[in-house]
């Protein structure tokens, strides 16, 4: 291992929640829950107001209203948190081309390998003007961890929160960790705990004291040895740069069981045409088309089929999926769908056999087209659409869908926590929606707290909107720019002062 603490691990302090705080004036210094919002659904993220009632993340979301029934309840906007991800990953790879993202909010960084820090004084330095930076940049807290090792980082990390800096000097590590729960190592989950505490290990000191033969012992050559290593604060992992994904998916989970057969196609169809925008996305293609099919009683069933090129064509995608859905009997009802692509390529290889199965299709629905005749109405406008007769009959008049009775638009639908705008009233937010109303908070993040206006839920001058920056664009260059510097910098103080001074204005 290092000898100097120059391994960092940030993690962005209840990520989504603090975002939607920062998005929303309102909702500052209150207790906010973001989640599916479903029967079924769970907390994403919590605010640090909302963790006092004991509101926490993966909690089902029932349970969390119950705990706090006066906090507010938002519908993750994913678009906004990959966004301000961008920014904070952006930051990073300017310390260090070895830059390993854990998720949106949390990443690895080799501080020694980007030539920005060397010893504790120059590693802490680093830590405290990334988190001014990346406050500048996305107003948004953020917490360092330094070690000489990525376990130990990230301990840091969580004893500095919520946004601070924890160093972990070099010589302490064993001090450090041995009265922590053996559960503070990375590897040691609910199943792994419960089988330490029966043989009467509870802390990290207990387990270094138990020696390698015994945790070999009770957990298996490779689990038993490399507990024991973390245990004496010996960590070789090497920080490692984001690899290619190596699949796309998308899923969903229905708060109410879906049992028509015909709607389980249609779910898998619409899926299949998200994955792919994902696939196209990030430049890919794919082999090995995967369903997933959660039933009624939690049973979960998987199918593949593997294509004899990488594809990134929604309908060979879409075909395929359904397919494979075939196979699967969904009679008792699904509670969750999902379609990915796996086996991903850089490039793609057209099927042929898809593209001539559509070129048949094409050619089919040109032909039943010719042969269906255009009925005149009695007062001369077309009156329906004549199908091809039965041989030897007369043509059967169709009439045309909607010819006879209007059908009402489907309720336009509000989403809570997502953007809106009015043509009157401007930007704002959904606080909302049922009976036919949405309610909507106008505000931005930088002005006050907003006034609160309900429209009906067809209103023609509400629309959906984008979201909006969470710091002005001046402030974000400017952290940009601070960003780009190699070391630590005596004007950083005063520019993070006068950034401060700059955001302290309205909202």
């Amino acid at each position: 291992m290092r000898s100097a603490p120059t391994i960092l691990h940030l993690d962005m302090d209840a990520f989504y929640a603090s975002a939607e705080q920062a998005a929303k004036p309102s909702l500052r210094g209150k207790a906010v829950v973001v989640g599916g919002l479903g029967p079924r659904g769970v907390v994403a993220t919590a605010s640090y107001e909302a963790r006092r009632f004991g509101v926490h993340s993966a909690m089902p979301m029932g349970q969390a209203r119950r705990l706090a029934p006066n906090a507010a309840y938002l519908v993750p906007r994913f678009g906004l948190y990959r966004e301000v991800s961008e920014q904070v990953m952006g930051l990073l790879r300017e310390l260090s081309p070895l830059v390993e993202p854990l998720s949106l909010d949390e990443a690895f960084v080799d501080l020694e390998a980007g030539g920005v820090a060397d010893d504790e004084a120059s590693a802490r330095l680093v830590g405290e003007r990334l988190r001014t930076d990346i406050r500048a940049v996305t107003g948004l807290n953020g917490s360092v961890g330094l070690a000489v090792s990525k376990m130990l980082a990230k301990i840091a990390s969580e004893e500095a929160k919520p946004d601070g800096l924890r160093l972990i000097a070099p010589g302490t590590e064993r001090a450090l960790l041995g009265p922590m729960p053996v559960r503070t190592l990375p590897g040691v989950g609910p199943a792994t705990g419960d089988h330490l505490r029966r043989a009467g290990i509870t802390t990290v000191e207990e387990l270094a004291e138990a020696g390698e033969d015994e945790l070999v012992r009770l957990l298996g050559k490779s689990h038993g040895g490399s507990l024991y290593a973390m245990a004496l604060a010996r960590d070789e992992r090497p920080v490692v740069a984001e690899r290619e994904s190596k699949s796309v998916s998308v899923e969903d989970t229905y708060d109410v069981d879906i049992h028509d057969r015909v709607r389980v196609r249609t779910e898998v169809g619409r899926l299949a045409e998200r994955c792919v925008q994902r696939l196209r996305a990030a430049g890919h293609s794919g082999r090995t088309i995967v369903l997933k099919v959660r039933r009624f009683d939690f049973s979960t069933l998987t199918r593949s089929e593997t294509l004899r090129g990488p594809t990134d064509d929604p309908g060979v995608v879409r075909e395929a999926a359904a397919r494979l859905l075939e196979s699967v009997d969904t009679t008792g009802g699904v509670r969750l769908l999902g379609v990915g692509v796996t086996g991903l390529a850089d490039y793609t290889q057209e099927d042929l056999f898809a593209q001539a199965q559509a070129a048949e299709a094409a050619l089919a629905v040109a032909a039943a087209e010719s042969a269906a005749q255009v009925v005149p109405g009695d007062d001369g406008g077309v009156g329906g659409v004549a199908e091809a007769a039965p041989e030897g009959g007369e043509p059967v008049v169709r009439a045309e869908e909607g010819a006879q009775e209007s059908v009402a638009p489907a309720e336009r639908r509000w989403a809570a926590g997502h953007d809106v705008r009015h043509a009157e009233y401007g930007h704002g937010w959904v606080q909302g929606s049922g009976l036919g109303r949405v309610t909507v908070r106008f505000e931005t993040p930088g002005s006050p707290p907003g006034r609160v206006r309900t429209f009906r839920t067809d209103d023609a001058d509400l629309a959906p909107a984008e979201p909006l920056p969470l710091v002005g664009v001046g402030l974000r260059s400017e952290g940009v720019a601070r960003a780009g510097l190699k070391g630590p910098s005596t004007t950083d103080g005063a520019r993070a002062a006068e950034a401060a001074e700059a955001r302290s204005g309205p909202g």
